[in-house]
């Protein structure tokens, strides 16, 4: 994953619509499978990382993507208290990865990555991860959120929508492959 990129957010109640289309702010769409994935995530716990946890994260990240992050990025964001793990017994099954960064003099929130093992995905890991995520940032002052998501995966925009996020603007050739990012971001007041 390229280094982040702080968009500006724009003053006023509505975000420009884009390529995906989006619902006005402050209505929540319906969770996909909520039900099915709550209860299949259940014996899922979600903590912030350890040390112990980075090789197993590392590999969830290889295994997730073709541009996956060094290893010595998860090592900095170590001390991050949005950095977590979503548990099954002992074995690390996903993570996120998130900050805080400054924003005209308000705090930021930053979803840098996110991912579950391939063979755990549709069991609301995922959602767990990304609910937990949003409640620190939350606790820790943001008012909004802010991410990158690939044009073309679907599963990730539809889950994040259903956390209200909306597309912001695209970043054009993002990825190394070419492939365009979605900026969305969401508002946690």
């Amino acid at each position: 994953m390229p280094a982040a990129r702080t968009p500006t957010l724009p003053a006023g109640p509505t975000l420009p619509v884009g390529p995906v289309s989006m619902k006005p702010i402050g209505v929540r769409a319906e969770r996909p499978n909520v039900t099915t994935a709550a209860s299949e995530a259940e014996g899922i716990a979600i903590r912030p990382v350890e040390e112990a946890d980075l090789l197993a994260v590392f590999r969830i990240e290889k295994a997730s993507f073709d541009q996956p992050w060094p290893f010595s990025a998860f090592e900095r964001y170590l001390d991050e208290p949005t950095f977590l793990v979503a548990v099954d017994g002992t074995k690390v099954v996903g993570y996120v990865v998130a900050d805080l960064m400054p924003n005209h003099g308000r705090a930021l929130g930053h979803v840098k990555d996110v991912a579950v093992h391939p063979s755990r995905r549709g069991e609301g890991i995922g959602t767990k991860l990304l609910e937990r995520v949003l409640a620190g940032l939350r606790t820790r002052g943001a008012n909004s959120v802010k991410l990158e998501v690939r044009e073309g995966n679907e599963t990730a925009i539809a889950m994040y929508r259903s956390f209200d996020f909306q597309y912001l603007r695209t970043l054009p050739h993002y990825y190394n492959d070419g492939e365009d990012a979605l900026v969305m971001v969401a508002d946690l007041t």
